[in-house]
């Protein structure tokens, strides 16, 4: 493998980053122009068969129709919640908690959203959370914003511990060196070992998560455009940081990677609305956004947080009962994963559509639409009906709303996740090259050598970015992660710690993969624009990469230096962002206006 390889196998991912965030071009043409790309570069450099380029293709495309289903079903709710009227008593639900915007945002984005990954993963809170803050008030952007910056933290022990279970068991397991260099240790107790590292790490670097959320908040959605606003609600968002990470690793500990993310979320979600409701650690003063009126054209998406007719009167429903159908999610979503004999029906060959050894390769497409969240959401958003006696008529207007911005969201979608296939299968035939994503893990492991813990995490990010899922990168990079530490003279124990910043890096990088990106705007009517969100989430995906290889360098050498070092970079991030203040937001004689559900984004800019 030579270095000319490597920069050829940077290329798709060079052309994504190029045009959609450096140049701000539209995710239908970032991804068909980088699919066009990786296919030409698998089919005449990696001369991987045309079969397996064919049917890597139809298997990103029949995975972006379940990432489409998600999408539809997460509207609907959204937009059945909106016709019931259930959704001003939500808005109001969450105002009685706190007004202040820092406050919701931690409640929601931070703990309700790692509660659904813990349940479900895979994106879902991006689909369930954006519509819910949209509800409450938050512009489109801040919205999407919000629920990327968090899907960090919790992703490692997401859908009930998949990322762990099956991402970096299936990249370790059955290999013959691994199992060697182990002995007399079992294989899972050598993963027990990493779990109990990726908790650690994630704890340490997520603990601030919270805290960046509220200063990006105010940085680009405030009216004074300051970091330092943020920083106002300090006392409050690391306790809750704490609230969450805390119960995460002794969870992660005791019982192991299914639980920490799902647990650790309902604990912190008990303690922070209970300390909320008392204005414990509460910043006295409260922050919110401009009027409405002020906000700039680029907030804002084209579907509605309107809550209809009823937007001006008094709730109807109460809070429990507005808020049930969303209770309803995550029991449905726990069940379903948890339940052995459930799980295994709606995972099992009678509910689930396959393709086997497509055009005689490796790669047999498969859906289960019954196991998929959006099937949950909408069971829910049926539910809507009953619960809240719909007249008839509205539930028709929803899924005729949802129907179309999931038509919208369609595109991108449907050119991003081939592209992502294409690169993962680009391995050559005879096995003398070997797939893209590993000719740059190569790449990089021989540039780094020692240092190779602080690159780890980049390679797991690197992996998410292109897959757009935890799981995937961990299965692509674990072995080779384990490999390098066994190749610049780490021990078993050292190992470990390589091979969970792997899925520390992994989790980071769905803070702006692509995929996720496109989803979560999809659900809020803000289509087109995925650089822009890119750009805003590139900053705390690059303070979790560095400050991770930073702990784990750390923990490796157990040199203070290295511990120093991880709080200088802290502090530096946390400076650093205070010091850039933007331009305050001015009235101008233009105004924007909100756009509604059936305006078009061209109309709203």
């Amino acid at each position: 493998m030579n270095f000319g390889h490597t920069l050829l196998a940077l290329a798709p991912i060079a052309v994504v980053f190029l045009l959609m965030v450096v140049l701000g071009r539209s995710a239908k043409l970032s991804m068909s122009s980088a699919y066009i790309v990786t296919a030409l570069l698998a089919l005449f450099v990696w001369q991987a068969p045309g079969a397996m380029i064919a049917a890597a293709t139809i298997n990103g495309v029949v995975t972006a129709i379940t990432l489409l289903f998600i999408v539809f079903g997460a509207v609907l709710l959204l937009n059945t919640l909106k016709e019931s009227g259930a959704l001003l008593a939500i808005r109001q639900g969450f105002m009685d908690i706190s007004p202040d915007r820092r406050v919701q945002v931690i409640i929601v984005a931070w703990l309700f959203g790692s509660l659904i990954e813990g349940s479900s993963g895979f994106g879902t809170p991006s689909a369930v959370g954006a519509p819910l803050l949209l509800a409450l008030g938050f512009p489109a952007m801040a919205a999407v914003m919000a629920v990327l910056v968090i899907q960090s933290t919790p992703v490692s022990f997401g859908a009930v511990g998949t990322p762990i279970l099956v991402g970096v068991r299936s990249g370790i397991d059955n290999k013959a060196d691994v199992a060697q260099l182990l002995t007399p240790m079992q294989p899972m107790d050598y993963l027990l070992q990493i779990v109990d590292n990726v908790a650690l790490i994630h704890a340490l670097v997520g603990v601030v998560i919270p805290l960046l959320l509220c200063g990006m908040l105010t940085r680009f959605f405030g009216s004074n455009q300051s970091f330092t606003e943020g920083l106002k609600a300090w006392k409050f968002a690391l306790f809750a940081g704490v609230a969450f990470t805390l119960p995460y690793y002794l969870i992660a500990r005791v019982l192991g990677p299914e639980f920490p993310s799902m647990v650790g979320a309902l604990v912190g979600l008990v303690i922070v609305i209970s300390a909320a409701k008392k204005g414990f650690l509460v910043p006295k003063q409260s922050f919110d956004f401009p009027p409405r009126s002020d906000w700039d054209k680029k907030w804002m998406g084209t579907v509605s947080s309107d809550s209809g007719d009823e937007a001006a009167s008094t709730p109807k429903f109460s809070v429990l009962r507005a808020f049930s159908p969303y209770v309803l999610v995550v029991a449905l979503l726990i069940l379903t994963r948890t339940v052995a004999p459930l799980k295994a029906f709606l995972t099992g060959p009678l509910t689930t559509l396959k393709i086997p050894a497509l055009f005689g390769t490796s790669i047999s497409p498969s859906a289960q639409f019954l196991y998929s969240p959006g099937f949950i959401l909408l069971l829910a958003s049926l539910a809507c009906i009953f619960i809240f006696r719909m007249k008839q008529g509205q539930y028709g207007r929803a899924v005729k709303s949802s129907a179309h911005t999931m038509v919208e969201a369609a595109p991108a979608l449907l050119l991003a996740v081939p592209m992502v296939q294409v690169f993962i299968n680009s391995a050559s035939a005879d096995g003398s090259m070997l797939s893209m994503p590993l000719v740059l893990a190569q790449g990089a492991a021989a540039v780094a050598g020692s240092a190779w813990p602080n690159v780890s995490p980049w390679v797991g990010s690197l992996g998410a970015f292109i897959a757009g899922s935890n799981t995937v990168s961990n299965m692509m990079f674990s072995y080779f992660q384990f490999s390098t530490a066994q190749q610049i003279g780490l021990n078993i124990d050292q190992s470990a710690i390589v091979v969970a910043l792997q899925a520390v890096g992994g989790a980071a990088g769905n803070m702006i993969c692509v995929h996720n990106v496109v989803a979560a705007g999809a659900v809020v009517g803000m289509m087109n624009r995925e650089g822009e969100v890119i750009r805003k989430t590139l900053l705390p995906m690059a303070y979790y990469c560095i400050q991770a290889g930073l702990i784990g360098q750390a923990l490796i050498t157990g040199n203070m230096l290295w511990w120093a070092a991880a709080l200088v970079w802290l502090v530096l991030v946390l400076f650093g962002f205070s010091a850039a203040k933007g331009t305050p937001l001015k009235a101008s004689k233009d105004k924007p206006q909100v756009p509604t559900s059936g305006e078009s984004l061209a109309a709203a800019r």
